[in-house]
């Protein structure tokens, strides 16, 4: 899936139907609202992202992306403004993997797409872990369950990196609450108990797994490391 952020209709419309031609499966935005609203029910596998956008802009939105984990390692290719050498060294320094100048052509786009992705791959086979039959392709954002994907929200997937990146290790409520929501977040740690709730019927048998340790938290119980 590629996620494309452009506030231009009539361009959006276009990169979504090249892209859908070139064989990718593809979501558009228009502002910035919409788009981290979609990533919170999916990640994609690449972001094609305009730099100039209404309410936030594409450099903003490129930085939270970095700064988060289960966000940092997505491929982003950012389109900036034609002659404007300011904009691209930004979007490079902020974290780009690519640029496109508008205004520019469809199959340029796809070819771009296509070699960043390939770029990307040695990052991937670096970047899975496994406990037991479960497996998280950081890289990807790709959760398998014996092979068969499992469709996790963004905090279900933070949720279960921090598990798989530290087996047996015991966490407490108001740890994950920080770790995932923030230590501004107002709710409370029922918030954990429910997402972790959700994440376990959606592993399936596998998420039997991470344990309630009564009175203290949650871990990953792996016993074949």
């Amino acid at each position: 899936m590629i996620f494309c952020i452009e506030d231009d209709k009539e361009i959006l419309g276009l990169e979504l139907y090249t892209l859908e031609t070139a064989g990718f499966e593809a979501r558009g935005f228009s502002d910035s609202a919409a788009f981290w609203e979609a990533l919170r029910g999916e990640l994609p596998q690449l972001i094609l992202l305009d730099i100039m956008l209404p309410m936030e802009d594409g450099v903003s939105i490129l930085k939270k992306l970095r700064g988060n984990s289960a966000t940092a390692d997505i491929p982003i290719i950012m389109a900036t403004a034609k002659g404007s050498e300011y904009d691209k060294v930004i979007a490079l320094d902020s974290g780009a993997d690519d640029y496109l100048v508008k205004p520019f052509g469809m199959m340029e786009m796809v070819s771009r797409i296509k070699a960043v992705l390939r770029r990307s791959t040695p990052k991937r086979a670096a970047s899975v872990l496994r406990r037991g039959n479960i497996a998280m392709d950081k890289a990807r954002h790709f959760v398998s369950v014996g092979g068969e994907e499992i469709r996790l929200t963004l905090k279900e997937y933070e949720l279960l990196q921090i598990f798989m990146e530290n087996p047996n290790q015991v966490f407490s409520r108001d740890r994950l609450l920080s770790a995932v929501w923030g230590v501004d977040f107002l709710g409370g740690t029922r918030t954990v108990d429910v997402h972790l709730g959700t994440l376990r019927t959606k592993l399936g048998d596998a998420g039997s797994v991470i344990e309630t340790v009564r009175g203290v938290g949650y871990r990953m119980a792996v016993r074949d490391e």
